[in-house]
């Protein structure tokens, strides 16, 4: 069985090492629940775990049947907190996912009414499903929820209940029937994550247990109260000066300005903002705790820079004809930004 969620009051006793020991714990029992449906994918695991225990939004983008949806869903069961998935269609309108006033009888009084319906964005974890199948302005719907954790409608404000994040997944291959996403909304993810196809072997275990017994029950193993706790201690762990410049470093030199690379200024129109090196330093120290250590390093923000990038770097018309694509130029970026000297 498992054991009994520690209450709010005995999680403010904690002192931050003791937080950080259970971090890495939670995010092993996670994991775990996950491996029971979820074969393989071990990157990706890692990096939705980041993105829970930093506070972040994530897009996991990949072609049909790798099993996004799946882990999104069993992520969701795997923690008490209230789930919530959108399909979206081209039909779909911003009431849909906001919610929206709806005329009702009072039973007191016999007059009608104004009541707000709340909408499916109001819960903790939100699957927002192949979101690039709506228009820009239904999307546009979710750029308030996930970045300031509350909903306008009609004038009237909404908090939505903490943690909140968006979970979406996209197919990168189809183009009937669907749209871009904007900008706006690309930045508001932390991390987009690109998952490909398994090995062989690994695709034959999935093959193997899809095919025969029912997978194991997914248990709900991290509470609501645990998961607001780790938030916080990822954002009271220090992280040295020098990592925190590093990871500055290496996103304004995605800018094609004055003293960028001269590949930067051929193949980029725009380079990533303010929100990439606060989604690097973050990760980086979410990655640390979840390993197990005290202090996030300079290959903490290596690791996370082509999630945090990918998105947030656009490509020009010239990239484009050479094939030059943006997971290549982060590479030739993290070769030629220096990491920072020490100061000992």
């Amino acid at each position: 069985m498992t054991a009994p969620a520690p209450s709010t009051s005995e999680l403010d006793r904690l002192d931050d090492g003791a937080l950080a020991d259970r971090l890495q714990g939670a995010g092993q029992r996670i994991a775990s629940e996950l491996r029971k449906v979820i074969v393989g994918q071990d990157v990706v695991v890692e990096q939705a775990l980041i993105a829970l225990f930093a506070g972040g939004n994530c897009l996991l983008v990949g072609v049909p049947g790798l099993a996004k949806t799946l882990l999104i869903s069993t992520l969701a069961r795997a923690l008490d907190l209230k789930f919530s998935r959108i399909q979206f269609t081209p039909d779909l309108m911003p009431s849909d996912v906001t919610g929206t006033d709806v005329i009702q009888d009072d039973p007191a009084t016999g007059q009608r009414r104004l009541a707000f319906m709340p909408g499916p964005v109001f819960a903790n974890v939100l699957l927002a499903d192949e979101i690039n199948r709506t228009p820009p302005k239904t999307q546009a719907a979710l750029l308030e929820a996930m970045q300031e954790r509350r909903v306008t409608v009609q004038g009237r404000t909404y908090e939505l209940d903490k943690p909140f994040f968006v979970f979406a997944t996209q197919n990168p291959i189809e183009l009937e029937g669907t749209y871009p996403l904007p900008e706006a909304q690309l930045d508001r993810f932390m991390l987009e994550v690109m998952l490909d196809y398994l090995p062989e072997e690994d695709e034959v275990a999935v093959v193997k247990s899809t095919t025969s017994l029912p997978p194991e029950a997914v248990q709900s193993v991290v509470s609501k109260e645990e998961i607001l706790a780790y938030q916080r201690v990822v954002r009271r762990l220090p992280i040295a000066d020098a990592v925190t410049r590093y990871a500055v470093k290496l996103v304004r030199t995605t800018r094609p300005g004055e003293g960028a690379p001269d590949y930067v200024k051929q193949f980029v129109s725009y380079g990533a903002s303010v929100r990439a090196a606060q989604a690097l330093v973050l990760g980086a120290k979410a990655r640390a705790l979840l390993q197990g250590r005290a202090s996030a390093s300079f290959e903490d923000v290596r690791a996370l820079a082509r999630p945090v990038l990918r998105h947030r770097v656009l490509v020009n018309f010239t990239a484009q004809s050479e094939k030059v694509t943006t997971d290549s130029l982060i590479g030739r970026l993290l070769e030629s930004v220096p990491l920072p000297r020490s100061s000992l």
